[in-house]
C-alpha cells in the first residue's frame, strides 16, 4: 500500500478550524499536561539562512503523544526584506504518524501559528495577570495582532476596552470596534490592565515607564522589550525555558545571554501556571514571554490533519511508489 501525503491549503485549513483560538486553547492546554506527563518532545530548532536580506529558514521538530499521535516539522522562512507580496513568514508542518513514522499530512500553517500564540496569550492574560483584565493594548496590526484581537474579542467578551496601536496609522483604518491609539507613550499611561505587544520591532518600544503594578505585559514579537522593562517588572514569566535561550533574538533572551538576566529569575511557566496553580500577587508587575513551541504547532496540525481525514478533505498524493524496498 502506497504511502498517501494529504496536503491542505490555508483555506482549508481554516475551514477545518485551524484558525479557532478557542480550540488552540484546548490544544495548549492538553499539551502542557503531555509534556509534564513526559509524552512530548520538542529538540531544539537548527536554521539556515536564505539568499534574501536577513532571511532565515527555521525547521522546529516535534513529537506529540496522546490522541494526537504526530510526529513533525514545522518548516519556516522569515524574510523581513523581500522582493514580493507574499507574507514575511512563510510556514509549513509536515506530520508523520508517531508510531509507523508514515508521512500523513502537510499543511500551510501561518493561521494555525497565529492561533496557537494567541491562545498561549489568553492563557497569559487568564492566569499570570495580577488582576482579572478588563482593559488590553494591543500594539501591531499584522497577523498575530488580529488574531489576538480575534481572540479578545472570543474569549473576553466581557472586556470594557480594547485599544490598539500601530507604527503605521494607516493600516488600523479596517479596525472596527476598538479605541485606536496614535500615540504609543500616551497609550501606554492610558489605564490598561494588560498590553499586547505584537509587532515585528526590531528595538523595544516598550520601556520601564509601562511597566506598573496590576498589568501584564505579553511579549509576542522579537524585541519589542527593553531590558530596562523587565527589570522593572516584579515578575518574569514565560512559556517554557530551553535551548532556544541561547539563540532566540525575544528581548528576555538576548538579556539573558548579555548576562543580566538568570534562568533562576524565572517566576513560573506554563505548566506551572496550568498544573501548579501558580498567581501572581495582586501589585505585582507580570512580563510574559512567549517564545513560541513548536510542540505546540505539531499538536494543532495534527488536530487538523484529523479531520481533514475524517472529512475527506484536501488533495491526496502518492509517495515512495514503485521503490523497491530491501527485505
Amino acid at each position: 500500500m502506497d504511502a498517501m501525503l494529504r496536503v491542505l491549503d490555508e483555506a482549508t485549513v481554516a475551514q477545518l478550524g485551524g484558525d479557532d483560538v478557542a480550540l488552540a486553547l484546548d490544544d495548549v492546554k492538553a499539551v502542557v499536561r503531555l509534556m509534564r506527563l513526559g509524552e512530548a518532545q520538542m529538540p531544539a530548532e537548527n536554521h539556515i539562512d536564505l539568499g534574501t536580506p536577513l532571511g532565515k529558514a527555521y525547521a522546529l521538530p516535534a513529537r506529540v503523544g496522546g490522541s494526537y499521535n504526530a510526529a513533525g516539522v514545522k518548516w519556516t522562512a522569515h524574510r523581513p526584506q523581500r522582493p514580493d507580496a507574499l507574507p514575511a513568514a512563510l510556514a509549513l508542518t509536515l506530520i508523520n504518524d508517531a508510531h509507523s513514522g508514515i508521512p500523513r499530512g502537510l499543511l500551510a500553517s501561518g493561521a494555525l501559528t497565529a492561533a496557537r500564540t494567541a491562545a498561549v496569550s489568553a492563557l497569559a492574560l487568564q492566569l499570570a495577570a495580577p488582576r482579572p483584565v478588563k482593559r488590553v493594548l494591543v500594539l501591531g496590526a499584522g497577523l498575530h495582532a488580529q488574531a489576538h484581537l480575534r481572540m479578545l474579542q472570543q474569549l473576553f467578551p466581557q472586556l470594557e476596552q480594547i485599544g490598539v496601536w500601530n507604527r503605521s496609522p494607516y493600516k488600523l483604518s479596517a479596525f472596527r470596534e476598538v479605541q485606536i491609539e496614535t500615540d504609543l507613550p500616551l497609550a501606554l499611561a492610558q489605564p490598561y490592565d494588560a498590553v499586547l505587544t505584537c509587532t515585528s520591532a526590531a528595538q523595544p518600544i516598550v520601556e520601564a515607564a509601562a511597566v506598573r503594578p496590576g498589568r501584564i505585559i505579553v511579549q509576542v514579537g522579537y524585541h519589542e522589550v527593553s531590558f530596562a522593562a523587565i527589570k522593572a517588572s516584579s515578575k518574569v514569566v514565560v512559556d517554557a525555558w530551553g535551548d532556544f535561550a541561547q539563540r532566540s533574538a525575544k528581548s528576555l533572551f538576548q538579556m539573558f545571554r548579555a548576562g543580566e538576566f538568570r534562568e533562576q529569575e524565572v517566576a513560573a511557566d506554563l505548566a506551572a501556571l496550568l498544573l501548579d496553580n501558580w498567581r501572581p500577587e495582586s501589585d505585582d508587575s507580570v512580563y510574559f514571554s512567549s517564545f513560541g513551541l513548536n510542540v505546540f504547532d505539531i499538536a494543532l496540525a495534527a488536530r487538523v490533519l484529523q479531520a481533514a481525514e475524517h472529512d475527506e478533505l484536501g488533495s491526496l498524493q502518492s509517495l515512495f511508489s514503485g521503490v523497491l524496498h530491501d527485505h
